[in-house]
């Protein structure tokens, strides 16, 4: 497996100081992971292509200088490989297990990440003290699309994108999300569908651009999002 040929694919060139940091990433991320449940996938090159490489193909949406929020972040996915590509973006995570949000501050001090602050949040509390304040706010594999959206939207500035990033056949909930994206001020840019390196799955991603301000009754608290989804 070629990480630094499959991104360059991509468009992507990585130098060995960025390589170094993606090497000592998965190091980190595998020993954690023998006292801490952050992924199920382990192996090498399976790391490297379901998280690393997939994380960084929503770079072609972004032109690298960009204020990026991350919710539900995880171990780190999509923000920090894309925090380690793009040393100009400026990222902030958030997360609602204060366990993950202390392992991803620890991993930023380790890979001395400067462009990267990671926060103990619902996602619903912090629209409310951030609405209208990011360029982009990406999701990777939280929640059902129509709920993602009553999440991430309020947090992207007017102009700016939402990007849902889900896998295969995501078609139905593109369908089903159609009414939130609207009411929230949204308007699908695009979705495309790619197939990660080495046969190794689908993945489709969603763009939302917002075209208005969302209203300020979104979010609504989380129970109501996920009983009664828009």
């Amino acid at each position: 497996m070629n990480f630094k040929l499959e991104l360059k694919k991509l468009g992507l060139e990585l130098d060995d100081e960025q390589l170094e940091k993606f090497n000592k990433y998965y190091e980190i991320l595998i020993a954690k992971n023998e006292v801490m449940n952050l992924t199920a996938i382990t192996e090498h090159d399976e790391v490297y292509i379901k998280h690393f490489y997939d994380s960084l193909t929503i770079g072609k949406y972004l032109n690298g200088n960009e204020s990026i929020c991350d919710v539900g972040s995880g171990a780190g996915f999509p923000s920090i490989p894309l925090a380690i590509m793009y040393p100009n973006i400026k990222v902030t995570i958030i997360d609602a297990l204060n366990k993950r949000i202390s392992f991803l501050n620890d991993l930023i001090k380790e890979l001395k990440l400067n462009n990267v602050t990671a926060l103990h949040y619902r996602a619903e509390e912090y629209a409310l003290e951030k609405r209208s304040s990011f360029d982009v706010v990406c999701a990777r594999a939280v929640a059902a699309l129509r709920v993602l959206c009553e999440l991430c939207m309020p947090l992207v500035k007017t102009n700016g994108y939402f990007i849902a990033m889900k896998g295969s056949n995501a078609k139905d909930e593109v369908n089903s999300s159609k009414n939130a994206i609207k009411l929230l001020g949204g308007k699908i840019d695009k979705i495309d569908e790619l197939k990660l390196p080495y046969d190794m799955g689908d993945r489709t991603i969603v763009v939302i651009n917002k075209i208005s301000e969302t209203n300020k009754k979104y979010p609504r608290i989380f129970k109501q999002i996920k009983e009664k989804p828009l």
